[in-house]
């Protein structure tokens, strides 16, 4: 069973969907705030989180790195609480309170209790809606994201995957680095922060996603006494991020020469948007090339020749484009071996050369991936608020798990010759010189 139609009054709950575990609700508040909720009634906390429908993505070239920037300075301080209380507030309950940043949204969500619910939903909530972005934190936060900048570029591990990204997507929304660069965050100002936040957090672009030992009506409660005053007018809830025409890709070669010790190599391609059905077949698929330890690139990099520590592949994706890469990190010395031998796998893949074997390992693989994510509070709490976010529907996990199941040889196969034999992107960092540029 999948969630209903979008279109719903303000006011009003809709069950989405009930099983052995619990209850997954839907309500929509005046202004568009959605709230949606997973009951877990075996358990003694709860998850509570407050997503933005913004990401990195959304922002124009001058705006690099606002919605991230924005993330740090929401948590310096609102009308009623310093930085130090709102921390303080949850470490006295020993929970966990945290944010990230996407590439389509923004997270901001707490751990804790269920006894101590009330007190993260007040904490989460006056951050996102009563932030007061003042000059002076929004300077103290800009040497901070600075200062993440040049962390970032000093792992290399890190580096390598912004840096396929523009490789991938050139310089685009999608192919520029969630944290923005050096120039970028020094030319944003305090208010252009202060305006991207107020166009960008209001209750129609929120949705509020509570997992663990809760009551959906008191949760709806909770919410709207939070949120009181801001909950005005008729928006509608915004729309769920999907389609649309497909990402411009522009595969390129980048070679970074930097003194590492080990050269890190990411070698990738297009992968498909989060709603294209082929997503469940590129899983598999992804489980056999470099998924796990009996997967094709482990044993041949890394078994077998001892060339790699870490050696896998992956997946990526997004409203209307995806990626599939490769990343592996060896000796400077190895970089050629250990990239013919990523070239050769991916490319007998694309060749339909799937067993039957490595097809029921795959589905095996991610039917636990799955179902072992979900064992605690805050995996179920972000399985709710990105569906509502970025999908039209929401699958209970047995129809997931199911879809998984009935993914067969042929779907594999057709998915790695479509995926796999386009044009490829090719980003290493390490002391290589330019022999592969």
């Amino acid at each position: 069973m999948t969630l209903p139609a979008r279109a719903q009054e303000p006011g009003t709950t809709t069950t989405i969907h009930t099983d052995d575990a619990g209850a997954v609700r839907r309500t929509v508040l005046p202004g568009g705030l959605r709230i949606i909720t997973e009951a877990t009634p075996a358990v003694r906390s709860a998850a509570f989180g407050v997503w933005s429908a913004v990401g990195s993505r959304d922002e124009a070239p001058a705006d690099a790195g606002a919605s991230h920037y924005l993330e740090h300075v929401l948590f310096k301080g609102t009308r009623r609480r310093s930085a130090l209380e709102i921390s303080a507030a949850v470490d006295a309950v020993g929970g966990d309170l945290n944010a990230f940043t996407a590439k389509e949204y923004t997270c901001y969500y707490a751990r804790v209790l269920d006894s101590d619910l009330p007190l993260a939903v007040d904490v989460v909530s006056d951050m996102v809606a009563d932030s007061v972005n003042r000059p002076e934190d929004v300077e103290a936060e800009r040497g901070v994201i600075l200062e993440e900048i040049h962390m970032r570029d000093d792992d290399p591990g890190d580096l390598i995957h912004d840096e396929f990204a523009t490789a991938l997507y050139g310089d685009t929304p999608l192919g520029r680095p969630i944290l923005g660069t050096e120039d970028s965050i020094n030319a944003l100002s305090r208010d252009r922060i202060h305006g991207y936040y107020r166009e960008h957090y209001t209750p129609s672009n929120l949705v509020v996603s509570v997992a663990g030992n809760i009551d959906h009506d008191e949760v709806v409660r909770l919410v709207s006494e939070a949120f009181a005053g801001h909950l005005t007018g008729d928006a509608e809830p915004a729309p769920p991020r999907v389609g649309g025409p497909a990402a411009p890709v522009d595969p390129r070669t980048v070679v970074i020469d930097k003194d590492t010790e080990q050269a890190h190599i990411v070698l990738g391609v297009p992968g498909v948007c989060r709603t294209d059905d082929r997503r469940f077949a590129l899983g598999v698929l992804n489980a056999a090339l470099g998924g796990g330890m009996s997967s094709r690139l482990f044993q041949e990099i890394r078994e077998k020749r001892g060339l790699a520590y870490s050696v896998y592949s992956y997946t990526a994706q997004y409203a209307d484009s995806g990626i599939f890469g490769v990343y592996a990190g060896c000796q400077p010395g190895k970089v050629d071996e250990v990239l013919s031998i990523c070239r050769d796998e991916v490319n007998r893949a694309a060749e339909q050369s799937l067993t039957e074997e490595e097809l029921e390992r795959g589905k095996g693989q991610l039917r636990g991936a799955m179902v072992l994510g979900l064992e605690d509070t805050g995996s179920r709490m972000s399985r709710i608020g990105k569906s509502e976010l970025v999908y039209e529907s929401l699958l209970p996990v047995d129809d997931v798990l199911a879809r998984i199941e009935a993914v067969t040889l042929d779907d594999v196969r057709a998915v790695a010759g479509e995926i796999l034999s386009a044009p490829s992107a090719l980003t290493v960092i390490g002391p290589v010189g330019d022999r592969l540029g």
